[in-house]
């Protein structure tokens, strides 16, 4: 499967997640982390720096990345969106949020997460995050892409 990363920028001070509303790509129209597709030969933690610089302007030092969720997303219907994405936690970072060619960052409160506007299967896993779990879990999508048929925990670290 196809290998990615994603980003959650949070303020704990603030009680606050720093989402992206994507306006182009795979997730466009969506809130989501930032991230995304590895280039060849990159690392988890390098892939996540550049993609938060890209999409958010944020730039993360890699020993702030705290690694918090491992998922499993399976799209029957469409076996190309297949992936294994790669979560992690910022807490500390330098410069503020800019609006990018793809993506508008916007905060939110913990209790204030805009899960219509998510992924399906986003409430199944990040509220795990943000409360310091690290979920293993894999995601069945139904035939139309939109909603999830099934949700699993995983075994093993």
């Amino acid at each position: 499967m196809q290998p990615c990363v994603l980003v959650l920028p949070l303020d704990r001070p603030q009680h606050r997640i720093l989402l992206g509303f994507k306006k182009a790509g795979f997730e466009a129209g969506r809130y989501g982390g930032f991230g995304g597709k590895l280039q060849a030969g990159e690392t988890l933690v390098v892939g996540a720096v550049r993609k938060l610089r890209e999409e958010s302007g944020l730039l993360a030092r890699p020993q702030n990345l705290w690694y918090a969720a491992h998922l499993e997303f399976l799209f029957p219907a469409c076996p190309d969106w297949n992936r294994t994405v790669h979560v992690f936690r910022l807490e500390f970072w330098e410069g503020e949020p800019q609006e990018s060619r793809e993506v508008r960052p916007q905060w939110f409160g913990f209790d204030q997460l805009p899960f219509e506007q998510m992924w399906a299967d986003a409430p199944y896993w990040l509220p795990q995050v943000l409360l310091g779990s690290r979920p293993r879990m894999r995601f069945t999508y139904r035939p139309d892409n939109q909603r999830v048929k099934l949700a699993e925990e995983l075994e093993g670290e």
